[in-house]
């Protein structure tokens, strides 16, 4: 596994695993990565840091802890950014992997789905090709809402 630093055409910076670095440069021709915060998919390498250790005979300097408050924001606004993105898939439940790979193989018009999956589904499907992504903050079928 691979992680860069993205950036897209609107300058949002955020980050992404990839498989292999030739996994990064396929799914960005066909087109496949989009900002997180905009849904532009023009994106490209942004630059980063290189992660230096310090030297054995130096202390790390102490970081001061990250405060709830900090923490509940950005998890709100993850979680608000992912409804907006939600808002125009079709939750597909335990079909998933099936609806997935069809999508994949031609056999059914493209569309965003998102559903469940088991970890040797996901796993599968990351194997064969097919393009597919946890969501980041969980998600309540929609059978299930009060």
């Amino acid at each position: 596994m691979i992680v860069f630093d993205l950036k897209c055409s609107g300058e949002h910076v955020f980050e992404v695993w990839f498989k292999s670095s030739s996994a990064y440069e396929e799914q960005r021709a066909q087109g496949l990565i989009a900002c997180p915060y905009c849904g532009d998919s023009t994106v490209t390498k942004a630059v980063m840091a290189p992660a230096v250790a310090p030297k054995g005979n130096q202390l790390a300097e102490k970081k001061a802890p990250a405060k709830p408050e900090a923490f509940k924001a950005a998890l709100a606004a993850i979680a608000q950014i992912q409804a907006k993105q939600l808002e125009t898939s079709q939750w597909v439940g335990r079909a998933f992997a099936e609806k997935a790979r069809s999508m994949h193989s031609g056999e059914t018009p493209e569309a965003p789905i998102h559903g469940q999956a088991t970890l040797e589904e996901a796993k599968a499907l990351v194997e064969e090709g097919v393009p597919v992504a946890p969501l980041l903050v969980p998600v309540i079928p929609p059978e299930a809402r009060n």
